[in-house]
């Protein structure tokens, strides 16, 4: 595998998750496969469990690790053609991918959508640039239209945690004060639409994701209704996708709570904004996986950064 950019590159889902659990057992066991090698980090956004499980498994790995805060550090790229370069931007995606590849030997990187224009947001200027002019593999940490780590994550969540040979998975919106991307989202509908499970997505109307990524999959506008005999629920806000980036309403009746949770397993990304999002009473207890989900983030990193070390050993 050259990249990781999104759910879709992943071959077998049930192979990587098997993958990625028994990894899990013993995490140091393939540390000589980065030895003398370098993966550099880079940040246009901030971050707590991408960056540091991302670091702990190049770790594990046995490999350096370099981390630049593009925000804070770096200088402002230009990602356009033929760009005269008279304003913000210091330095073009061309040499600077270039440069960073004499560096690294895999590049990963964390660049959210902007909410403002969606087909700048659609296009993954930062992500595709990396791609296009870096001669090192590239990984997803986060993009503007995904977050393929940590839907793998949640993949071996749930396989760790179900009993059932077709569980029913919700995805249900919530508040949030302000306007979210939806990448979380996207990846996770990616993720289960190669689940057997029943899936459904429960939000309010006017918050249809992508329809392009939504495809075939069942959406329910009644949230109880949704709700109804779930096995998992996940719960995340996202803005609306066809008033691009805008919050139209919030509705704090879509805060997940103990009653309407019934007997399901909760499941969140993190971070999240307790008694607005989701009540104390269900974070707090033994039906969150939350915890589980961030530890999951380790071994979705491993197993994606050791089949890129694998195959490019192969070469």
């Amino acid at each position: 595998m050259k990249h990781y950019f999104a759910i879709n590159d992943i071959d077998s889902l049930p192979e990587w998750v098997e993958e990625a659990r028994a990894i899990k057992t013993e995490p140091r066991q393939f540390e000589s496969l980065g030895k003398g090698k370098t993966i550099g980090l880079l940040f246009f956004n901030n971050s707590l469990r991408t960056r540091l499980s991302t670091q702990k498994a190049a770790m594990n790995l046995g490999m350096e690790v370099i981390v630049m805060n593009f925000g804070s550090e770096g200088w402002a790229l230009e990602y356009e053609d033929g760009t005269i370069m008279d304003q913000g931007t210091s330095e073009h995606i061309k040499e600077a991918a270039q440069v960073i590849s004499q560096y690294c030997d895999v590049i990963a990187i964390r660049a959210f959508a902007s909410l403002a224009d969606k087909e700048k947001d659609e296009a993954e200027l930062v992500l595709n640039g990396f791609k296009k002019y870096a001669s090192v593999p590239v990984v997803n940490m986060e993009s503007s239209v995904g977050h393929p780590l940590q839907a793998l994550a949640d993949a071996i969540t749930l396989s760790e945690q179900n009993t059932k040979s077709k569980p029913k998975v919700v995805l249900s919106w919530a508040p949030h004060p302000k306007a979210l991307p939806h990448a979380v989202a996207n990846s996770f509908v990616e993720m289960m639409q190669r689940q057997n499970a029943d899936f459904v997505i429960t939000h309010p109307e006017g918050y249809d994701l992508d329809k392009r990524i939504t495809k075939d999959v069942q959406i329910e506008y009644d949230q109880n209704k949704a709700l109804e005999n779930a096995d998992f629920v996940y719960v995340k806000n996202w803005s609306s996708y066809s008033d691009y980036g805008q919050v139209l309403n919030q509705d704090a009746k879509w805060m997940m709570t103990k009653s309407k949770l019934g007997h399901a397993k909760f499941m969140h990304c993190l971070p999240v904004r307790r008694n607005v999002v989701v009540e104390d009473a269900v974070l707090d207890s033994a039906q969150s996986l939350v915890i589980e989900q961030a530890n999951n983030r380790t071994y979705a990193a491993q197993v994606v950064l050791k089949k890129i070390l694998s195959d490019a050993d192969k070469l």
